[in-house]
């Protein structure tokens, strides 16, 4: 019997060698862990490596006969059991290859946690290729995450909850591309690692059925298992008031912890009942010295090298120049800066933006002779700010919301219609609207300008402007354009006086240039609620005007006041 055991032979179903029955379950453990690579039993499981096409010397199994092992066995790897590992994390990993034949692959791990083969797949145009470069550079910890340093900065209270794993219900609030989808990829893997669950739905896309399943086995694991269970749900505002409210007894309990993600205002979008159990972070616009770390760590991933103002090479990336091309790729240090100002705070805008500018220039093949030494030149394929501002394929390159040309631009519409000048007023606003500007903010001033410079001489502007404000705010852009037109036509067209404006600023002069206190209130003019304030003269030889069919004299200013007239222009 025992005889007719060693001779039963079985076929491993990994790397398709025969070997005999006894050894088979200790084999394909081995194998398993190795990536079909095996290895002596009763020693160490041996260090990941690539796969070549033939099996090493000396890596049949302890017994097995030499004429075994078939010699033409190709070494396959079944996808089965390598879907999901590497993903650049390990060089060993990222080096295997499945088909036979297939030459090892030297594996160069860069900058940015990704590594890539250095041999024929390396080029530039296959890293740009795939997943976006947003999603690409996504970091995996706190340590690369960049910007939020108010909220997510050394020794503050969501940092220090986040290292410690004791995560509570969030809402993340903040514009698009601030890094709210970015720490929560963050919280998974390291909620992962803790043994925690972590479940990701999208409100545009999940239903309430969806959400009902993932709290259901919520359930089961953390009554089987002891196990927590993290749901979060991108742009959580797009679920109506019903369907946020499935989660409130699931949060409240702990079956779940909830993190959603919106850039809508969560008191007016996300349930008061939902929101008194969260938290809310609110995350800003990045910096510009944000964008610029950002982008300067996505340069390096690609292997780009970067000129400075003087056209001289201040940045050195080893591997920059590619396999699709003969020539290496070089980017102005001002493009960098341009595209760190024009992307609003972005970092999605910046990096995708990046990301078509460096394939439209190399798709365009075009070199440029560059003074990148002392002595000599170079031709390379430069990408310049025009090519930065082409790739955003966004309007706002013609205007930059956060620099100087925001404040003149808003200076030049405000002094046209104070100059009534309705054409100038007109272009001034387009300039802003189709350079991106917020058009609530336009509507904003249109409000102080009905006061400040047209104020009494036409009272029903003040009426326009409020009234184009809720326009805009009930439709927004492009619809309400034409809003803001005709309140700024009317502005131009309306006569124009400054007297209150003048008077008021006479009475803060007035203020600020009192000296010792301010004067009390005349009695007479105060409020007497009580009787004591009665007993105590409060209110006392006031005249109700409307008592009187005559005109009432009566003093209003304090002692010290009376006769001031601030409507008159006063020396300076």
């Amino acid at each position: 019997m025992e005889g007719a055991e060693e001779e039963a032979w079985v076929q491993c179903p990994v790397c398709l060698r025969e070997l005999p029955g006894a050894h088979i379950n200790s084999h394909l453990d081995r194998c398993l862990q190795d990536g079909g690579a095996e290895a002596e039993p009763g020693s160490s499981p041996p260090s990941k490596r690539p796969r070549l096409a033939a099996a090493p010397p000396g890596s049949q199994a302890q017994g097995e006969p030499e004429e075994a092992r078939p010699a033409a066995a190709p070494a396959r790897v079944f996808s089965l059991f390598h879907k999901g590992r590497g993903g650049g994390q390990s060089p060993g990993a990222a080096g295997r290859r499945s088909e036979a034949g297939r030459e090892e692959a030297a594996v160069k791990p860069e900058e940015g946690g990704s590594a890539a083969p250095a041999g024929g797949g390396s080029s530039l145009a296959q890293k740009l290729e795939g997943q976006p470069l947003a999603e690409r550079l996504r970091p995996d910890t706190l340590g690369d995450y960049v910007g939020q340093e108010r909220v997510l900065g050394a020794q503050t209270l969501l940092r220090s909850l986040l290292e410690t794993h004791e995560i509570p219900s969030l809402i993340l609030w903040g514009p698009p591309g601030c890094g709210k989808t970015t720490l929560a990829h963050i919280i998974a893997n390291s909620s992962k690692k803790n043994g925690t669950r972590f479940v990701t739905l999208s409100a545009t896309s999940a239903k309430t059925n969806d959400v009902r399943d993932v709290i259901s086995q919520a359930q089961n694991e953390k009554r089987l298992f002891k196990r927590k269970t993290i749901l979060f749900i991108d742009e959580i505002h797009r679920f109506n008031k019903s369907q946020q409210d499935t989660f409130l007894p699931h949060v409240e309990c702990g079956t779940v912890t909830l993190i959603g993600a919106t850039t809508e205002n969560p008191s007016f979008q996300v349930n008061a009942a939902l929101l008194s159990r969260c938290r809310v972070i609110v995350l800003e616009k990045l910096s510009v010295e944000a964008m610029e770390a950002i982008l300067m760590r996505a340069v390096r991933s690609l292997g780009l090298q970067v000129l400075g103002q003087g056209s001289q090479h201040s940045n050195t990336a080893t591997g920059s120049s590619s396999e699709s091309s003969e020539f290496p790729v070089y980017i102005e240090e001002k493009a960098l800066n341009t595209l760190a100002y024009l992307c609003d705070g972005d970092a999605r805008t910046g990096l995708n933006g990046l990301q078509l500018a460096v394939q439209a220039r190399l798709a365009a093949g075009k070199t440029t002779p560059l003074n990148i030494t002392k002595g000599g030149s170079a031709d390379g394929i430069l990408i310049t700010e025009e090519h930065v501002k082409e790739g955003l394929q966004r309007s706002h390159i013609l205007y930059d919301r956060a620099g100087e040309e925001h404040y003149n631009c808003i200076s030049a519409l405000h002094k046209s219609m104070r100059g009534s000048d309705e054409n100038a007023s007109l272009y001034w606003l387009a300039r802003m609207l189709e350079g991106g500007e917020d058009p609530l903010y336009v509507a904003r001033r249109l409000v102080r300008f009905a006061s400040e410079d047209i104020g009494l001489a036409d009272p029903l502007a003040l009426t326009q402007a409020v009234a184009a404000y809720q326009g805009c705010h009930f439709i927004g852009m492009p619809e309400c354009e034409v809003i803001l037109a005709q309140c700024v036509v009317y502005f131009a067209r309306a006569p124009k006086s400054i007297e209150v404006y003048r008077a008021y600023s006479n009475v803060k002069e007035c203020l600020r240039m009192h000296t010792g206190p301010l004067p009390p209130v005349p009695l007479h003019l105060r409020n007497a609620p009580t009787r004591l304030m009665k007993n105590l003269g409060y209110g006392k030889g006031y005249k109700y005007n409307p008592m009187y069919k005559e005109p009432v004299e009566q003093d209003y200013l304090p002692e010290e006041l009376k006769g001031t007239d601030f409507f008159k222009e006063r020396k300076t």
